[in-house]
């Protein structure tokens, strides 16, 4: 009788040992991402790698400022393990509040400097140039010449023809902002963005805004990050891209893994992956039209080698501390002239 009597006594305190190994296990093979890409690109990518890895990922999509504000309100019990997308001057903010923690390993350090923070906090998986989207039919149809420079964007021709964001509510936008500023000094882009105002059709309150208006016509020409010029060509819209010669910025969206994660190692694999070859593949054979960061990695129809542009680097950690004061001045001697 006390034979069965241990044996049970046992087998209580193994069972709940097993089953909270087995729930350890199962929650180390599952991550949850807070995701600043756009929903259908995050989903084709974390597909991707748990296809590859076999690790299991949750996403909620959030926007920039959502995205930092629930971080930084769940900040002492984390809900999420890694923040994917946004770019990296965010990964910066996020960095200096104490929501992230760093990870440097050979993949990520095989990467440009530019493509990753020095501390390790964050690491780029993508990058996008700034670009000029023109409507080859409707370009004709008002009788427009296609520009070839930022300067060109200044002439009379084309008021009221371009529809670009507003540095108030998109980061694209802002991006045209501190691009121009680190080549020209400020007070020659703000010139600039004053002289460019009349020519401006609307300012959109979203990045991809303008995209969609040159592919149907509605703008001749367009200012934003590229990849959506590229998805309007490759689905057959008269859509072409130019890149002005005086140089562009380009946004470069980072992965931070986040302070206090449950799932440390997943997490980490997630950054390796993404920066691998084959992470930076899926970019292109899923047509998400973003630039892969590896030099390896392959390059999508009709998107010229980031190498052959000329790229204009904006140091985030500036980009990230000057911004409200930057937005504000815009606000005060830009719009007005609209």
């Amino acid at each position: 009788m006390k034979r069965v009597v241990v044996f049970f006594l046992i087998m209580a305190m193994i069972i709940p040992a097993m089953a909270f190994a087995g729930g350890r296990s199962e929650q180390q093979s599952r991550l949850v991402v807070y995701s600043s890409v756009d929903e259908e690109n995050a989903k084709k990518i974390l597909d991707a790698f748990t296809a590859d890895t076999g690790i299991e990922v949750s996403f909620v999509h959030l926007s920039t400022g959502p995205a930092l504000a629930r971080m930084s309100a769940e900040s002492a019990n984390p809900q999420a393990d890694v923040w994917m997308g946004a770019p990296n001057e965010n990964h910066v903010l996020a960095k200096e509040r104490g929501l992230t923690i760093p990870y440097s390993s050979a993949a990520t350090m095989a990467l440009d400097p530019v493509f990753r923070d020095p501390d390790g906090y964050w690491t780029a998986f993508y990058m996008n140039p700034m670009g000029v989207g023109i409507n080859t039919t409707a370009m004709r149809r008002e009788g427009l010449a296609v520009p070839s420079s930022w300067q060109d964007l200044l002439d009379p021709q084309y008021r009221g023809q371009i529809q670009m964001p507003s540095p108030a509510s998109s980061g694209t936008a802002y991006n045209v902002v501190t691009s121009l500023t680190v080549q020209w000094g400020e007070d020659a882009a703000f010139e600039y963005l004053k002289g460019l105002s009349p020519n401006i059709q609307t300012y959109t309150s979203s990045g991809t805004a303008p995209a969609a208006a040159v592919a149907v016509g509605e703008a001749p020409i367009g200012i934003q990050f590229t990849p959506a010029f590229f998805q309007a060509a490759d689905e057959g819209f008269p859509v072409e891209v130019i890149f002005p010669s005086e140089g562009v910025g380009f946004e470069a969206p980072a992965v931070s893994i986040l302070k206090g994660t449950r799932n440390l190692e997943a997490a980490q694999k997630l950054v390796d992956w993404l920066v691998s070859v084959e992470g930076q593949n899926v970019l292109t054979r899923e047509r998400t039209y973003f630039y892969p960061v590896n030099p390896n990695a392959e390059l999508g129809p009709g998107m010229p080698s980031f190498e052959s542009l000329r790229t204009i680097a904006v140091d985030p950690d500036w980009a990230g501390g000057e911004k409200q004061r930057l937005v504000e001045r815009w606000e005060v001697e830009v719009l007005p002239l609209n």
